[in-house]
């Protein structure tokens, strides 16, 4: 198992493009792998044969390092390959298995049977049931009685329940009855009524870094209010004398990616090795994009010397990359600014969580229609329904401090009321 990326230590396979006993060339794409950012093709750097596949399709969790596959040089070589080569070290263990009398393995299968420990879960349905501990089989290990052992000897219905459970206390009316038949039934429907649902290695990682990120990253949390009608009437400009679509998501990448380049104490890191703050020396947008695996973040590089035109089309394609798991390491790799964008949908503000080792993200909720007293062109003031957008900026206090995130505020802002500022 290859390292795909800078922060995978293990893998899933995706699919096996190479079947047993293909020829292998230079760069030929063996199979698929599942990292912890993307599902990327792992090429060959050497010409053979593919002898035999140790990890088939599906295989999950596949340390680096692991062996996945067997390759020789020659086609004659596959045949030396022994049959019962296993994936790991799991061969070792079939064969000491073997090795050993059926005896003892007899009683290595009865000692792990028997109940040392009982998970939490597994506790609390003995306890729902009035079930007797004697009468289960644990199949964790080191004898670790686990939930699905119980949930498997209900179902089997090979389990004794205690004397004292048994006994029925003596009833004057058949309506306690009911009510004591119904009862258990309605506890271990509640018991079992929940899915487990399986994690992708994306969402592992996702789940570890922004813990780490709420964990270790100081945020300091600004918000604004936009007026948004000079960039929406921008937006219908250039479709309607021009015939250029573009979203108002791209525009707003436009806007924070020229703010950056006037601030660029914003457009920084925190080194800690260093224990400062380092400026980068591009402003490189990520951008959060949804996908059924989970959240990806792909760069818009150098964001502030494209047109707008230009990062419509770069986030068009790199958003169908990210939901189809095709993103290359050097397109999801890096940023120095994230914006995460629920517009779309009825959101109306929140605060995001800083992507490390990046020191800021914007938050932009949706646009809403507001009535707010405005001076119209002799100086009067007058009501007006003009509509505002609300901006939420998660820092890293130790790069920002109120007068960086004043100063970035009051450039952003300055870009949505005059457009023609992303024009220069």
């Amino acid at each position: 198992m290859p390292a795909l990326s800078p922060t995978m230590n293990q893998g899933n396979i995706a699919k096996w493009r190479k079947q047993e006993g293909d020829k292998i060339e230079v760069g030929d794409v063996i199979c698929e792998i599942e990292t912890d950012k993307a599902t990327l093709e792992f090429e060959s750097l050497e010409e053979g044969y593919l002898a035999k596949i140790l990890a088939p399709e599906g295989s999950k969790d596949v340390q680096v390092g692991q062996p996945i596959a067997v390759t020789v040089e020659e086609l004659d070589d596959i045949k030396n390959i022994p049959a019962d080569t296993s994936f790991g070290g799991e061969q070792k263990e079939e064969q000491s298995a073997e090795s050993a009398p059926k005896t003892d393995a007899a009683n290595a299968s009865e000692q792990s049977s028997v109940v040392s420990r009982i998970s939490p879960a597994a506790k609390l349905l003995i306890k729902v049931h009035g079930l007797d501990v004697s009468s289960l089989r644990a199949s964790g290990p080191r004898g670790t009685l686990l939930k699905g052992d119980v949930l498997a000897a209900l179902k089997s219905g090979s389990i004794s329940i205690p004397a004292k459970e048994q006994k029925a206390p003596a009833t004057p009316s058949s309506q306690p009855t009911r009510n004591a038949q119904a009862q258990p039934a309605t506890t271990s429907q509640k018991a079992d009524t929940y899915e487990d649902i399986p994690n992708s290695q994306i969402r592992k990682v996702i789940a570890k870094r922004l813990l780490e990120s709420k964990q270790t990253t100081p945020h300091l949390y600004l918000s604004k209010d936009v007026v948004l009608d000079p960039l929406l009437a921008f937006r219908s400009e250039l479709k309607e004398q021009h015939g250029i679509k573009v979203s108002v998501n791209d525009i707003i990448i436009k806007a924070v990616a020229i703010a950056l380049r006037n601030v660029p104490e914003a457009n920084a890191y925190w080194n800690s090795e260093k224990e400062e703050a380092q400026k980068c020396d591009s402003v490189d947008i990520s951008i959060a994009v949804a996908t059924e695996k989970g959240l990806m973040t792909p760069i818009i590089r150098n964001a502030d010397q494209k047109t707008i035109s230009a990062i419509s089309s770069e986030v068009k394609q790199l958003a169908e990359k990210a939901r189809a798991g095709k993103l290359a390491p050097n397109e999801f790799q890096g940023g120095t600014f994230s914006i995460s964008n629920l517009g779309m949908y009825p959101v109306d503000h929140f605060c995001a969580i800083i992507n490390p080792p990046q020191s800021g993200i914007l938050a932009v909720g949706r646009g809403n229609k507001v009535v707010e007293p405005v001076v119209d062109s002799d100086g009067n003031e007058k009501a007006a329904a003009v509509t505002k957008m609300s901006l939420t900026l998660s820092a890293d206090h130790r790069v920002f401090d109120g007068q960086v995130g004043g100063k970035f505020f009051t450039e952003l802002a300055s870009n949505f009321s005059d457009i023609r500022r992303l024009l220069l």
